[in-house]
């Protein structure tokens, strides 16, 4: 059976509805339902992603020792940098690819995507050559110490292997957030981050690979997602078929709008990326369990965060749709949706952190390291009650960006990022430890404020890409 369906004013075929069912139109239908439907798979997506992330730390800390655990933690605030960029690009396409959708433009909206494919894949090489290169100079900046270099070494230069998967399916799976599905990368998350745990225990346990094994854990898993996010994706574009006038592999015209949206996303990202290095420094000067204590307790925080940007993301993707179909009057209410479930969510992660945290972090480290859960519960305490401040500013940063308006998202983010890494040195002379847990709460609520400021000058209504 054929059914139709079609990009605005461009129609085609698609066989038994597939396509009907899995990208969704945000432009039309009740708000509420719609930012339900489609967030919440991107939450459960990114509540896999980051259980795919922690699955190493878990693992290190809880069948290997606390000093893998916090070589595993040392190296992670490194590879968000590489994160950074996969993020950034992910972005770029996701709002370009959005826009082109909601307006109908259906080879603008391939072309999009090839284009940003090829310029990935030239960058994530250019990134794979330079991580190889400086990353025993990241671990020496960062204060690593001596007794854990190597094993942070090891775990570092298999996870920069697997950068060109990270970048492909970072960006597979956020062009499929741009059509409206976020069923798919819910689905590939959920296999892939289950795979993930399974492997890092039998590689530690049976194989006794140790660090070694935890990173190719992660590097193989990624590998078979990126290529089946990558084939999914193929499938899902030839089942659209082609416009009148077949879409070009490159154009420099979509590149430029694509780098509008990622450089900035990349410089905010790396940016983040660098300040947690900078915070990782002072972290470290204070030792092994504070550091393992530290490594634990952002593995919980960034998940919550995490998440919550991936809600704001979610908005970006309806903001996009509905500023590229004309649909402006959506996005003030798509924004209230947002902030709705994301306080829901916050609200709950504050709750549990408060009050089972340091159960919680039992999952990472042994009883016997009462010095490094104590330290992780502190961190928690004193972080997570602002969760519900932090929201406000994701999700208004999320039609910020969907709409195209970056420079208020980059001030913002930059004030935040700025605030929190000078008061982590200043208010850690002289409080120690709880000294750098209290420049979060701190930067969040300036940033916020920024946000907002911004959201209302209503200047993000006139920056619209696929004009």
């Amino acid at each position: 059976m054929i059914g139709k369906g079609g990009f605005g004013r461009f129609s085609f075929s698609y066989p038994d509805g597939i396509i009907a069912r899995v990208n969704r139109d945000l432009t039309e239908g009740s708000i509420r339902t719609l930012i339900w439907r489609f967030t919440l798979p991107l939450l459960g997506s990114m509540l896999f992603q980051q259980l795919y992330n922690i699955a190493d730390s878990l693992v290190a800390g809880k069948f290997i020792g606390p000093d893998v655990l916090a070589a595993v933690g040392n190296s992670y605030e490194i590879t968000l940098i590489f994160i950074a960029f996969a993020f950034g690009s992910n972005m770029g396409c996701s709002v370009v690819v959005s826009q082109y959708y909601g307006a109908g433009r259906r080879r603008e909206m391939k072309c999009a995507i090839t284009t940003t494919f090829i310029a990935a894949l030239m960058l994530s090489l250019l990134l794979t050559a330079m991580g190889m290169i400086f990353s025993p100079w990241l671990l020496e900046a960062i204060n690593t110490p001596p007794e854990l270099m190597a094993m942070s070494s090891e775990y570092l230069d298999i996870y920069i292997y697997g950068v060109v998967f990270l970048f492909f399916y970072n960006i597979a799976t956020g062009i499929f957030t741009a059509m409206g599905d976020s069923r798919t990368p819910f689905l590939f998350l959920a296999c892939s981050s289950t795979a993930n745990i399974g492997v890092d225990i039998l590689f530690v346990t049976a194989f006794g690979m140790g660090v070694e094994g935890v990173a190719w854990a992660t590097f193989l898993c990624q590998g078979v997602s990126s290529i089946l996010a990558l084939s999914a994706l193929i499938i899902r574009l030839r089942r659209i078929g082609e416009a009148e006038e077949k879409a070009p592999l490159f154009s420099w015209r979509i590149l430029r709008q694509i780098t509008m949206i990622a450089i900035p996303s990349i410089l905010q990202q790396s940016f983040v990326s660098v300040g947690n290095i900078l915070v990782q420094s002072v972290v470290n000067s204070f030792g092994a369990a504070v550091m393992a204590g530290y490594a634990a307790a952002i593995k919980l925080n960034n998940m919550v965060i995490t998440s919550l940007t991936t809600i704001g993301n979610g908005i970006s993707s309806f903001t996009a749709q509905n500023m590229g179909a004309g649909r402006l009057e959506r996005v003030k209410e798509g924004r209230k949706e947002g902030l709705i479930l994301s306080w829901a969510f916050s609200i709950a992660a504050t709750i549990l952190f408060i009050a089972a945290g340091g159960f919680i972090l039992l999952l990472f480290m042994n009883s016997g390291a009462s010095e490094a859960i104590a330290e992780g519960r502190r961190f928690l305490f004193i972080v997570s009650p602002f969760y519900a401040v932090i929201t406000v500013k994701l999700i208004t940063d999320g039609v910020l960006r969907g709409a195209g308006d970056m420079k208020p998202f980059m001030a913002s983010t930059f004030s935040d990022l700025i605030l929190r890494v000078v008061l982590a040195f200043i208010l850690s002379s002289f409080l120690g430890a709880v000294g750098i847990w209290l420049s979060w709460p701190i930067g969040w609520s300036v940033g916020t404020i920024i946000s907002v400021l911004f959201y209302r000058s209503g200047h993000w209504k006139r920056s619209r890409i696929a004009a």
